[in-house]
């Protein structure tokens, strides 16, 4: 009797109610007695806060609290690495998002009437909002208390680069740039605070990416116990890394103005508000120089990179420091220094976003390695080909790549196969259009490595009717991690995916499994929800083992029942399983907790194991551009990704589609345009996002090398295929037109898709115009 579900095409558990619009989000719900929570928000991206007057506020009828930072009875500020973020701002404000004031009113119209008769008395203070002028001598600073503007410098210390330099035959320097860049998830930020007498506390039910991690800001700005705080994840709509610390200071302050008024309050922003308030992907300046022989081989290469942190910290030392371990690329290189800075400014502030730090370093290191071919005279897969990663590599980080697949030139072989490079693009035309393909490889480690404590829990319970539940703190924030789940669970304990439910994330009644973050959902809540299936799966066995007086070896099971392997007539549906379990006493339930591999690291040399395992990755992309206006229409795209093992192969390929996605985003229209603090793109009609006529043909190339520590050898595929894209483009539009890719008219009063190949990012293939300041 076979059953399998494991690298197979499911359909995903939660589609039905998506796609008929029957499911509920969060400014979906409603209470009896509910009210509406506004926040007044900044007037100057930075200034000292003189007064506030909220007098005549609190008289408006309708109006049950007006709330200011004295309200607060915990800790006024929180913060996942550094407790540096106002949960409301009372001496200053460092950007304009920070909220000054609360209002909870009868509607949403009353609440906006009573933040205009709010008076703030504001004292501007000189700002800094160029993140190489944040490190100079005399800068203003975000936060005086820390002494200057550094949040986070991250190093790498491998051989002598000095010794490496002197050895090469050529040094190559460049200089990249990135923008800020939006979430743009479809549901914006919303929750719901509901006075909760049960716990003595309060409830939250929202768009929150990570309960756990927002139950524990909660509690410490209401200075509550943690079980007085129950955090309820609604349904996201959309997330990419976005509704973390956004949703801890709107958790907050929902929370507040409920235990205030006794009353259910509910918070939504507006899009306006949403992009005022939440965070962005960060803007990079990397400056890169290398030195290589004649004949292709990197032997040293000097990084120095300055990341906008905005007001906050953030995530900004967790995104710099996976930034510090990819920055060379995924190439053997002898002699490797690496700094990795981020800096405060009154920008908005930075933080999580899919790829988490990745796609930054992988557009400047890929589009460097396609310069040096350049130079080199050599064609950009040879000199990749010289250089990548192989069977026992060591790492910039000294990390010796073994215990895996490491297959770097499997992925570029696929990709450049599929899309017909080189020799498709050798097609001339005496036009204006030229054509041109370009790729990009990468290397990421998997789950949180040397951040901290890796770990996930779930539970496994079967039901008298044979029915499951699963229950797990890893969260599905849209990616279809509860089919995934579901999957593991049938495959283990032969039961239909029908008859599996995924519960929801309730800090009150699900374990912790750790943020769902660092595309760790499946390799990490994998492996926990498998082995609870099969502690429970081995539990039933030695129950039906007594009463067939049979070995548990000899146990099979599939299909919805349970069988001996050598006597057909031992059969039981699971049902039954279940009711000889209880019958005997047995609990038919079962915890199964995973804690990631050892890893280590030195923070002052950047040496260690960063991570315990490495996916590889190719996306090659074709494109035409058009010399006389500038527009790059991108064609076609390959996308290889070595995932370990597809759980669900529909699912696989539906994260390359929308990775892919977002990587033209990226690469070619996607810019949160902020001058002097002040953000100038507030909606989708000025932030430029692709349709579904700017998405290509896209082929996605599945390739499976399982990996030992993975659930069925799988490991993680949602971050990868955002990191890639953007370089691959810019190295086809580099081999379209060569040098001169500087002298295309992109600019602003031309906006097509491709505008800002020059404009956003400096002409590719300049000199450094600008000396960094020492590290």
């Amino acid at each position: 009797m076979s059953f399998k579900v494991i690298n197979t095409p499911q359909i995903r558990v939660d589609s039905i109610p998506k796609v008929t619009g029957k499911e509920k989000y969060a400014a979906d719900y409603s209470f009896p007695g509910m009210l509406y929570g506004k926040v007044l928000r900044a007037k100057h991206p930075h200034a000292r806060i003189k007064s506030i007057d909220i007098q005549e506020a609190r008289k408006l009828e309708g109006v049950h609290a007006v709330l200011t930072a004295q309200d607060i009875p915990g800790s006024k500020k929180i913060g996942a690495v550094i407790e540096d973020q106002d949960v409301l701002s009372w001496e200053k404000v460092r950007f304009l998002g920070d909220g000054i004031a609360l209002v909870a009113a009868d509607s949403p119209e009353i609440a906006e009437k009573a933040l205009e008769l709010i008076h703030v008395e504001y004292e501007p203070l000189p700002g800094v909002f160029d993140l190489l002028e944040a490190l100079k001598p005399g800068a203003p600073l975000v936060h005086p208390e820390r002494g200057d503007n550094i949040v986070v410098h991250h190093k790498v210390r491998k051989g002598d680069v000095q010794e490496g330099f002197a050895s090469s035959d050529l040094i190559i320097e460049r200089e990249y740039r990135t923008q800020f860049v939006e979430h743009s998830y479809i549901e914006p930020e919303a929750c719901i605070a509901i006075p909760s007498p049960d716990l003595n506390g309060v409830q939250v039910l929202g768009s929150i990416q990570n309960p756990f991690s927002t139950r524990k800001m909660v509690a410490r700005a209401l200075n509550l116990e943690l079980n007085r705080v129950q955090i309820t994840q609604t349904t996201l709509g959309g997330s990419f890394g976005g509704k973390d610390e956004v949703m801890y200071i709107m958790a907050s302050r929902a929370a507040l103005l409920a235990l205030k008024t006794g009353r259910p309050v509910k918070m939504v922003n507006s899009r306006e508000e949403s992009f005022i308030e939440s965070y962005k992907r960060h803007p990079y300046v990397m400056r890169y120089k290398a030195g290589v022989s004649r004949e292709g081989r990197i032997k040293a290469m000097e990084i120095y990179i300055v990341a906008d942190s905005g007001a906050y910290a953030s995530q900004s030392p967790f995104v710099t420091w996976r930034s510090t371990v990819q920055a060379t690329g995924p190439y053997e290189i002898p002699h490797v220094k690496t700094d990795v800075l981020a800096v405060y400014t009154n920008n908005t502030y930075t933080g999580a976003m899919r790829g988490f730090g990745s796609p930054q370093v992988v557009f400047a290191a890929e589009s460097f390695m396609d310069e040096i071919a350049w130079e080199l005279k050599l064609d950009p897969a040879e000199l990749r080909r010289r250089n990548i990663f192989r069977q026992g590599s060591i790492t910039a980080t000294g990390q010796r790549l073994d215990g895996h697949t490491v297959s770097l030139e499997e992925v570029m072989d696929k990709a450049l196969s599929r899309i017909g490079y080189p020799g498709k693009e050798m097609e001339e035309s005496d036009g204006p259009l030229k054509k041109g393909i370009g790729f990009a490889i990468s290397f990421r480690g998997c789950s949180l490595g040397a951040e901290g404590l890796d770990y996930a829990n779930a539970i496994v319970s079967a039901q008298a009717d044979g029915s499951l539940y699963i229950s797990t703190g890893v969260s599905d924030n849209g990616g279809g991690l509860k089919t995934v789940l579901s999957q593991i669970a049938s495959e283990e304990l032969g039961v239909p995916i029908s008859k599996i439910t995924v519960n929801v994330v309730d800090t009150a009644f699900v374990p912790d499994g750790g943020p769902a973050v660092a595309s760790r959902s499946t390799i990490m809540g994998g492996n926990a929800t498998r082995n609870a299936a099969i502690a429970l799966r081995e539990r039933f066995k030695e129950a039906l083992s007594s009463l067939w007086d049979v070995p548990a070896q000899e146990i099979g099971v599939g299909e919805g029942r349970f069988f001996s392997l050598k006597d057909p007539k031992l059969t039981l549906e699971f049902s039954r399983v279940v009711e000889e379990a209880l019958r005997r006493g047995i609990a038919p339930s079962a915890f199964g907790t995973y804690v990631a591999p050892q890893v280590s690291w030195d923070e002052e040399l950047g040496q260690g194991d960063a991570y315990f395992t490495y996916v590889y990755a190719c996306q090659a992309a074709e494109v035409e551009v058009d010399l006389e206006t500038g527009k790059v229409k991108v064609i076609r795209v390959s996308a290889a990704h070595d995932l370990g093992k597809a759980i669900n192969l529909k699912t696989a390929e539906g994260q390359i589609f929308g990775g892919v996605a977002m990587g033209l985003g990226y690469g070619l229209l996607e810019e949160v345009e902020i001058q002097n603090g002040h953000t100038r793109t507030t909606n989708f009609d000025t932030y430029l996002l692709p349709t579904s006529c700017d998405v290509p043909q896209i082929d996605p190339i599945i390739v499976e090398n399982p990996d030992p520590y993975g659930p069925y050898g799988a490991k993680s595929l949602g971050e990868p295929t955002n990191e890639l894209l953007a370089a691959a483009i810019a190295n086809a539009v580099f081999r379209a037109c060569g040098r001169r890719i500087r002298e295309l008219p992109l600019t602003p009063e031309r906006v097509l898709l491709g505008r800002s190949l020059k404009e956003k990012r400096g002409a590719r293939g300049s000199e450094i115009k600008q000396e960094f300041p020492p590290p």
